[in-house]
This record gives C-alpha cells, structure tokens and sequence, in this order.
C-alpha cells in the first residue's frame, strides 16, 4: 500500500508491481490514478487526511509506505498533508494491521547549521511551524501501538532523480539559489526506493529513525560547477536567496548515514552527485 504516490511513491508502486505483488495507491491526483490503473496497479483517489477511503483500501498489507507530499498552500496545508495525513493512516492501520509501515519524512526537521555534522540523535527544529509538523507526524507513527506492525521513518535528504531536474534548470539559467559555500546533501530516488525496500525488509529497522543520504555532501559551488562543466554552460552565480517556494536558505550541515548503513546493510546505488548526475545526463 503507497499513500501519496507522487515521485518517490510512484516509483515504489511500480517496483512492488514488478516482482509480481499485488499494489494499492492513493493519490489526489485522477489523472494519476487513472494511470496507475493503466499499468495494473489499484488507485484510489483520495484526500489522505480524510477517512472516507478506510472502507475503500483493504487492511492486512504486508507493507505500507507514507510518502505524502505537501498539498495546498501556507501552514494549515502543509498541517493537513502530513500530520492529519498521517492521524487518518494511524487510525487505519489500527482498525487493518500492516506488517511494516514506512514513513518518508525530511532531513529539514534539523536545525543545525555552520557545517555541523547531524546525526539522527541531533536536536529537532520545534521553533519553526514547517519542522515541527514533521517532527509530530513521525512521532504520531512511533507512537501508535504495536498493533499497527513495524515502523520506521526515514529522514530524506533532497532528492534527485529521472524527471527531477531542478537544480539541473538553475545551472542553465545561470542562477543557482541558496549559497555556494554551504553543503547540499542529496539522494538519488533510486536510492530512497532501496532505503524504504531495506527498511520495510528489516525486523531491525522497528521503531527506529534514518537519515537516508548519499556519501558525497559536498558545497553546492563544487556541485553546480561540476555540472555547468557537464553541461556546456558558465559557471553559474549564487543568488543568496532560498529557492522558490522555500522560507530561507538551506543550512549548511552535512547529515550522515552510517546509522543506516550500520542497522540494515543499505548503501547508496549513487555514492555522490557525480555518479548520479552522470546517469542522467547519460554519460
């Protein structure tokens, strides 16, 4: 069962389908669902945070995966999306019982800055309305009883992939956000698909927390320029300024992944932006 088969989550359902098993997803999306069930994948089209869809989606899932996005706009959207998303999945789970359930949260819970390295036992950002909505919707998971089966979260770095070019759009306008200095921590999606399969897979991933992220956080100048050479273009300025449609400036942390790699064997398919950036410009 995938709930907010967007990016990560459609490529999870389509990777469940390939190894024969049966796949439900919930989208908001018709167009969404109507492709999913091109492809043979069962889709209900829902609002996550409402419960009228608990009739609709058979319990008893050996695993469930949380991957939901932020819907609509301000505070009380991004609350809807992820807390009282995760509320009505909990209530769900149960009443229907699951064998494993993961939760894709964000490394953004973090507030450390001025290349502090972060581990999963840092202090959370509950200052700021947008980290604190993440930290309580992974807390409202761990906190439910064990009738609702394993759980995990898992903090993501930023993700890059196939079709999720944005960084690769602002090398080539010439106009990179953010600052060159600080470091960008990136995963590929490929590699979020194996961290959520190792979790789901691993008895000893029950109750626990990830940071899942690549090997390679280097400073963004190094990244953009690497790939403004790759790409045939001058090397780009920095604006200063956060991205569009984010409140500040990424801090400049380097958040580590030993715990996972430790706990359940995981490493990254794509070490560092290199060798990921270089598969999707094919060369």
């Amino acid at each position: 069962m995938v709930f907010g088969a967007g990016y990560v989550g459609g490529a999870l359902a389509r990777q469940a389908l390939a190894t024969g098993a049966a796949v439900t997803a919930l989208t908001r999306n018709v167009d969404t669902a109507a492709a999913f069930r091109r492809e043979g994948i069962d889709a209900v089209v829902a609002d996550l945070a409402a419960t009228d869809w608990h009739p609709r989606v058979a319990g008893g899932a050996d695993f469930v995966v949380n991957c939901v996005s932020g819907g609509g706009t301000g505070i009380d959207g991004y609350r809807r999306s992820y807390f009282e998303g995760m509320r009505s999945v909990v209530a769900w789970l149960g009443k229907a019982g699951a064998g494993a359930t993961v939760y894709t949260s964000s490394t953004s819970v973090y507030p450390q800055d001025g290349g502090a390295r972060v581990t999963e036992a840092a202090e959370l950002d509950r200052e700021n309305e947008r980290p604190r909505v993440l930290v309580e919707t992974e807390e409202s998971l761990l906190g439910m009883n064990a009738s609702g089966g394993r759980r995990t979260v898992l903090r993501l770095a930023g993700i890059y992939g196939p079709g999720r070019h944005h960084l690769l759009g602002q090398v080539r306008s010439g106009d990179v956000a953010g600052n060159g200095g600080h470091h960008l921590n990136l995963i590929h999606c490929d590699d979020v698909c194996s961290a959520v399969w190792a979790a789901l897979n691993n008895a000893a991933a029950d109750r626990e927390i990830f940071n899942v992220a690549d090997d390679g956080a280097a400073p963004k100048a190094e990244i953009v320029n690497w790939l403004a050479g790759r790409l045939g273009v001058p090397e780009p300025r920095f604006t200063g300024v956060p991205a569009a449609g984010r409140r500040v400036v990424t801090p400049d942390r380097i958040i580590e992944n030993a715990k996972i790699k430790s706990v359940l064997g995981w490493r990254p398919h794509y070490p560092s932006f290199r060798e990921g950036y270089a598969a999707i410009l094919g060369a």
